[in-house]
């Protein structure tokens, strides 16, 4: 039996189900959540609630939910609890950027990011190798007789552009391989407008941030800004950075309540950004990610202590977390700014 014919097989006697997005879903999460609801549906599931943590405010994420009429529901235990099923999409473990109680039993697993343990669920189909999760819930479209719609194919290819940056970050095989398949079925009207949304004002603050707190290390650059509310313009800040011409590799981080938050990304072929991220800052908090992206989460006090005043905190972040990935990637002894 192959993992989509598993999967189908797992929901059809079921009547509902709960999918679980991770924390600040991006367009790869959202559009796997909603593709896999409608697989559900054609397999008789009545009722299908989808599930997320954290915050929903890039201004693409928040235009996709509008665009593709996606109803997601702030998580509690008992929304999670309510339905008979349970499904995690983009990501595979209880409790590891959800907030899902550790130990919990899954139903159904579908994630392409690797996971260093075991994970709790039924069926599971991880499948490291492949760019983004939307790229397997678009295959299992093809091996099956359910109908991919206009508006699910269009979520796919989009959750498959923005996941592989338009192609541009490390896509597979796989990626091209379905992309033909869902552009022929996707809405070119649905995919300009969701190219078309603005930033965030407080999202162009951060940028001037990002920008000027930069330093550089050979072909490496590490920016530590102070609070924000918006943390997803850390990771937007991170992709602007690795555009700099001779740059490889960036970490962006900033201040968001009493934590440091994390962003990462490379085009290094000989680095694996997620392991990276585990080896210099995995014993003081929850990070993870792919090769060539990566975050996380550290606490701000066992970091850079309580000082009252921001600049100091910043200087040491930049000290204690910048300069220390700059020395850990870099291949380059020479610190400069950018």
């Amino acid at each position: 039996m192959s993992n989509a014919a598993a999967v189908l097989d797992r929901l059809r006697p079921a009547s509902s189900l709960t999918v679980v997005c991770h924390d600040d879903p991006d367009p790869d999460s959202l559009a796997s959540a909603i593709a896999l609801e409608s697989l559900a549906r054609a397999q008789g599931v009545e009722t299908v609630d989808i599930l997320y943590g954290g915050t929903i405010v890039h201004q693409q994420n928040r235009a996709f939910v509008e665009l593709f009429d996606v109803t997601p529901q702030r998580y509690s235990d008992t929304k999670l609890e309510a339905n008979e099923l349970v499904a995690f999409v983009d990501h595979s473990v209880p409790g590891d950027h959800n907030p899902v109680p550790p130990g919990t039993t899954i139903d159904v697993v579908i994630d392409h990011h690797p996971s260093e343990g075991s994970i709790p669920a039924d069926v599971v189909d991880v499948r490291e190798s492949y760019g983004a999760t939307a790229t397997i819930l678009a295959e299992y479209f093809r091996e099956s007789s359910v109908e991919v719609t206009s508006r699910i194919a269009s979520a796919l290819l989009f959750g498959i552009h923005r996941e592989r940056l338009d192609f541009y970050r490390q896509p597979t095989d796989r990626e091209y391989a379905v992309a033909g398949y869902l552009h022929e079925r996707a809405d070119p009207r649905r995919l300009r407008e969701l190219y078309g949304v603005s930033f965030l004002p407080d999202s162009v603050d951060a940028f001037g941030d990002v920008i000027h707190n930069r330093i550089r290390r050979g072909s490496s650059l590490a920016s530590c800004i102070g609070r924000l509310e918006n943390r997803v313009a850390l990771a937007q800040g991170a992709d602007f950075l690795l555009n700099i011409d001779g740059v490889d590799t960036v970490l962006v981080c900033g201040l968001v309540r009493d934590e440091i938050h994390l962003s990462g990304r490379t085009n290094r072929s000989d680095l694996d950004l997620g392991e990276s991220f585990i080896r210099l800052f995995g014993d003081r908090g929850n990070v993870g990610g792919h090769d060539d992206m990566a975050g996380g989460q550290l606490p701000l006090a066992d970091v850079a202590g309580t000082a009252e005043e921001e600049a100091v905190l910043v200087d040491r972040v930049r000290d204690r977390i910048g300069r220390e990935f700059l020395e850990a990637v870099s291949d380059d002894a020479t610190g400069s700014s950018a």
